[in-house]
């Protein structure tokens, strides 16, 4: 019955975590991104592009995901903090997603700069894929992991996300052809619905946090401890 409860509960916060990472990022605009940038490219430089998109934005993301606890100490930030900051981030991105007319997907200006001529970097792996709430939202997962083992899941969720991004990129000819504009309005939407909840979910755990650490009342299954106390 343990084991039951173990893989149980494993697997939904495998589903959870999954879920968190992949609407925030959202392959599908990354895909419409992509289309729209490499139209007059061969079919060879485009998997270049999305394979190296996809790999610096995987290293970004573990990159924070394994700093996270380090940048907390270092400017004396509690996991309570940014869990509230984070959501309410996320909810200002979820609300664009579900109040935007083109689903989300604002226009890109080419940026200035020796990376500008690599679309790889920006604007594909910054910030379609690793943007600031995605970042934010893999570093709250990993520094609220009770385990190494769900640590390990946040990793195999951006993974997961990640290695998406890169099918949606080279197949981006096919989902913008099926899909179209209406479709991709409709999913994003749908994923801004799911993006919100999580977000409201990562502000209700800072508050709870905020208020045990600070002795208001107790909340039955909140522990004390949020983040690092700040001299």
């Amino acid at each position: 019955m343990e084991v039951l409860e173990i893989v149980q509960t494993t697997l939904s916060y495998l589903l959870i975590t999954i879920a968190g990472i992949f609407v925030i990022v959202n392959p599908l605009t990354t895909a419409f991104a992509f289309m729209s940038l490499t139209t007059k490219m061969s079919e060879l430089r485009r998997k270049e592009i999305a394979m190296k998109a996809t790999r610096i934005s995987t290293s970004l993301f573990f990159i924070f995901a394994l700093l996270g606890g380090l940048i907390f100490q270092l400017f004396g930030i509690t996991l309570a903090a940014f869990r509230i900051a984070g959501g309410i981030i996320l909810f200002g991105i979820a609300m664009g997603m579900i109040t935007s007319r083109n689903g989300g997907d604002e226009t890109t200006t080419k940026p200035e700069g020796e990376i500008a001529d690599d679309i790889s970097v920006i604007p594909l792996a910054i910030p379609f894929i690793s943007g600031p709430g995605s970042i934010a939202t893999v570093m709250i997962l990993t520094s609220e992991a009770p385990t190494i083992y769900h640590t390990v899941i946040v990793f195999f969720a951006v993974l997961f996300t990640t290695v998406s991004c890169y099918f949606s990129m080279v197949y981006s000819k096919v989902i913008v052809r099926y899909l179209g504009d209406a479709g991709r309005q409709i999913i994003t939407k749908v994923f801004g619905l799911i993006l919100s909840v999580i977000a409201v979910q990562f502000v209700v755990n800072g508050i709870a946090n905020v208020v045990v650490d600070f002795g208001i009342f107790e909340i039955p299954g909140v522990e004390p401890g949020g983040g690092i106390e700040v001299e």
